[in-house]
């Protein structure tokens, strides 16, 4: 039987142990030229994971992509251990193909502890059931991408409530947003790095998508690559329940697009924050 897409995503986030924080990840089955940057954040996560201690958790990671990553080699992740604190805890990873950094990422851990509460309400939106499938949306598009973008999204389910341009409500002060509901398509684990993992896989997913909204564009004609990223982890929650991706670009200029999106889960807990900035540049 052959194994379903959500533990194909548990076994391509496994990472096997070289030596001393150094670890290796493997390769996903796919036709794409580069490796999709969820995937090596993911990875890169869990490598910084792996050398703090369980009491403290992540709530915050900041990273860049250097180069496009080679989805016909491993990537080798060398974890340096910045601080051990009392309270926090710091890492610095980076992920290496053909002896060159492709990625960087430093991650900050806290162990848990009790403070001031507040947080945005979430916005009045549909509730999934009356979303679209974000799949078959870009294969009605046209989208050319589409089959191997199914395939890369497999454990993924994803469904779109609409644009600025298209299904949103008018909002003036922001002329580019995106709201798509999403959740890893089968039951995980109680585990919670397994969840944290799985959605930092997804948190990659749309967001130059949500940077175009505004401008009355093909994104074929479009070359699109992720420069940076940022999650913020407020709360825990489970990648496996839907969950709110809320989605807006403040700003365009010189060739990139930057979007902020807040994660809330179906219960209106914000959960998450996450920013990325990527290349938006018109092909001629």
């Amino acid at each position: 039987m052959a194994d379903s897409p959500a533990s194909t995503l548990a076994d391509l986030l496994a990472l096997e142990d070289l030596d001393v924080d150094l670890f290796r990840g493997r390769q996903a089955d796919t036709s794409r030229p580069r490796v999709y940057g969820g995937q090596v954040a993911a990875q890169a996560m869990l490598a910084g994971v792996r050398t703090v201690d369980s009491e403290y958790v992540a709530h915050s990671m900041h990273s860049y992509f250097l180069l496009p990553g080679d989805t016909a080699v491993p990537i080798i992740y060398d974890v340096e251990r910045i601080r051990d604190g009392r309270s926090f805890a710091t890492r610095r990873v980076v992920a290496r193909q053909h002896g060159h950094p492709i990625y960087y990422l430093t991650a900050s851990f806290q162990r848990p502890e009790e403070g001031f509460e507040h947080q945005d309400a979430m916005p009045d939106v549909p509730p999934p059931e009356q979303g679209l499938d974000l799949v078959e949306l870009m294969r009605a598009a046209g989208n050319k991408e589409t089959d191997a973008l199914a395939k890369e999204w497999g454990a993924l389910d994803a469904r779109h409530l609409g644009t600025s341009r298209r299904g949103l409500p008018e909002d003036p002060a922001h002329p580019a947003r995106a709201r798509m509901w999403i959740r890893i398509n089968e039951r995980l684990s109680d585990d919670p790095v397994e969840h944290l993992a799985a959605f930092t896989y997804a948190s990659d997913m749309s967001l130059l998508g949500a940077t175009l909204s505004a401008h009355d564009v093909n994104p074929s004609r479009v070359q699109m690559a992720s420069l940076d990223h940022t999650i913020w982890f407020h709360r825990p929650f489970r990648a496996d329940e839907w969950w709110l991706y809320d989605q807006v670009s403040p700003s365009a200029s010189s060739g990139r697009g930057l979007a902020l999106a807040r994660v809330f889960s179906r219960d209106g807990l914000l959960v998450a924050t996450v920013a990325q900035e990527g290349l938006i540049r018109r092909r001629h």
